[in-house]
C-alpha cells in the first residue's frame, strides 16, 4: 500500500504512521551521517538502485518484554491509568498515572480506616532508571498553576524540563515544570467554556505534547475536545500557529462514527492522539479514530497520510508513535489500543511490515495500550489505561 499526498488524498488508502524526539547525541550522529556520505558516494551506484533492498525488512525492530520492570513500587505505593510515558535525553523514564483511577479495594490503606495492608496511591508524576527503580516522585495540585482533573500526556525536552497534559472536561491548560517539580510555565486554563478549535487563548484537552528544542516550540496534539494541532513557543508561552486535518482551518462540527467504507474524512475525529517530530523536520500526528497518521511541515504544510488497519473501528488504531533508532529513521513504531498490538510501518511508503504482542493480561500482552516512550538503545517502555493500568519494558533485539 502507499502513502497519500495531497493531490490524491481521496484517490487511495495507505498504511503506516507515526514519529518521535530527537536522539541523544544528535550532533554525533551529524557528523557520522556526513562521514556516510562520503562512504557513499564510491559505493557503485547499482547498489542504490537495488529495490530488493527497499523490501527487505530485517532490520525492523522486534521486541521482547522484560517481565521483572519495573521494580515494586516503594512506600507501599500502587499506579492507576497510565496517562503517559516519556525518556529524557538521559534515558530516565518519566511516567504520568492517575491516581484517581484507582478504586477504593486498590487504594484499600488508604481508606479511613484502612480497609487492608496494600495500598497507597503513587504521586501522578514517577522518574524510573533503565533498571525499573524509582528515582523522584512528584505532581498534584499546587500553588500558582492548575494541575489536571485527568492526566494525559507528558514530555521531557532537552533541557530535562517536564510537560505534563490534561483531558478532563474543563482541562484546557498544560504545564512545564522543572525535573525536580518546580512550576515554571502555564499555557491556557481551566475552562468549562464550548470547544472552539480557533481559541489559543485556551486548549482544548490536550493528549500529547512534544517539544522542537532546536526551535524552542512545544506542539500539542489537542486534542479530545479540539480538533487541531497548536504551537506556542516553549519558553513564554506564545501562540505560533495551528492547523487542523490536510493543513487546513480546524473543524469542530461532529462528523460522526467511523465507518472504514466511508469516503476519507477531510478532518481529524477526536482525539487527536498524539504528535511527534523526526530527525528529518516532519510533523507527525495520529488521527487515532481514523487510523492515520498524517505527515506536515513544521508550518502545518500537509504532506501525506498513511493508514493503519483501517478497518479498525471501536477506539482506532494509531495511539502513539515513535521511530526507529537508526539515522534515518528508517521504521515507525506505533501502538494500537484497539487492537492491542505493536505496528512496524516503512516510513518511506506506509507499508505495515510487522505486528507483534496481542491482547491479554500476561507479560508481553496489552489492554488499552495507550502512550509509550522510547529510549536511546531502542527499548519501549509501555503504559496501559482502562482496568489494566500496568507499565511494561520491551527490549530491542538485535538483529
Amino acid at each position: 500500500m502507499c502513502a497519500n499526498t495531497k493531490a490524491d488524498a481521496n484517490q487511495g488508502q495507505a498504511t503506516a504512521a507515526a514519529s518521535d524526539r530527537r536522539p541523544r547525541r544528535w550532533h554525533d550522529f551529524t557528523r557520522l551521517a556526513c562521514s556516510l556520505a562520503l562512504v557513499a558516494a564510491v559505493v557503485p551506484l547499482t547498489a542504490c538502485n537495488d529495490s530488493s533492498a527497499a523490501d527487505d525488512h530485517t532490520a525492523a525492530p522486534k521486541f521482547v518484554v522484560d517481565p521483572a520492570w519495573p521494580k515494586q513500587l516503594p512506600n507501599n505505593w500502587i499506579i492507576g491509568q497510565v496517562a503517559g510515558v516519556a525518556v529524557d535525553r538521559d534515558d530516565n523514564i518519566w511516567v504520568l498515572h492517575r491516581p484517581r483511577s484507582n478504586t477504593p479495594d486498590e487504594l484499600g490503606a488508604a481508606q479511613q480506616p484502612p480497609r487492608s495492608e496494600c495500598c497507597m496511591p503513587a504521586p501522578p508524576v514517577l522518574k524510573f532508571d533503565a533498571e525499573g527503580n524509582v528515582l523522584d516522585s512528584w505532581g498534584g495540585e499546587g500553588q500558582g498553576y492548575n494541575w489536571p482533573t485527568v492526566e494525559h500526556g507528558i514530555w521531557a525536552d532537552d533541557s530535562g524540563n517536564i510537560w505534563v497534559g490534561g483531558n478532563g472536561a474543563t482541562d484546557r491548560q498544560i504545564l512545564k515544570f522543572s525535573p525536580t517539580g518546580q512550576f515554571l510555565l502555564q499555557i491556557g486554563s481551566p475552562s468549562a467554556d464550548p470547544i472552539d478549535s480557533s481559541r489559543t487563548d485556551i486548549l482544548g484537552q490536550v493528549a500529547s505534547l512534544t517539544v522542537d528544542d532546536e526551535a524552542n516550540e512545544v506542539y500539542l496534539a489537542d486534542g479530545y475536545g479540539n480538533k487541531r494541532i497548536i504551537v506556542y513557543d516553549a519558553q513564554n508561552g506564545q501562540f505560533k500557529r495551528l492547523w487542523g486535518a490536510y493543513g487546513n482551518v480546524p473543524d469542530d462540527t461532529n462528523p460522526g462514527p467511523y465507518d472504514p467504507a466511508a469516503p476519507i474524512a477531510q478532518q481529524f475525529r477526536n482525539p487527536v492522539h498524539c504528535v511527534r517530530i523526526s530527525n528529518d523536520g516532519l510533523v507527525y500526528v495520529c488521527d487515532r479514530v481514523n487510523n492515520r497518521i498524517q505527515v506536515f511541515t513544521k508550518a502545518g504544510g500537509f504532506i501525506k497520510e498513511f493508514f493503519v488497519r483501517p478497518e479498525t473501528r471501536g477506539n482506532g488504531s494509531t495511539w502513539d508513535l515513535s521511530f526507529s533508532t537508526d539515522f534515518a529513521q528508517r521504521y515507525i513504531v506505533v501502538i494500537d489500543g484497539e487492537n492491542n498490538v505493536i505496528w512496524t510501518v516503512d516510513r518511506a511508503n506506509g507499508d505495515v511490515v510487522d505486528k507483534q504482542a496481542s491482547r491479554g493480561r500476561n507479560a508481553g500482552q496489552f489492554h488499552w495500550v495507550h502512550q509509550f516512550g522510547t529510549d536511546s538503545n531502542g527499548n519501549i517502555y509501555t503504559g496501559e489505561v482502562d482496568t489494566s493500568k500496568r507499565l511494561q519494558k520491551f527490549l530491542l533485539q538485535a538483529n
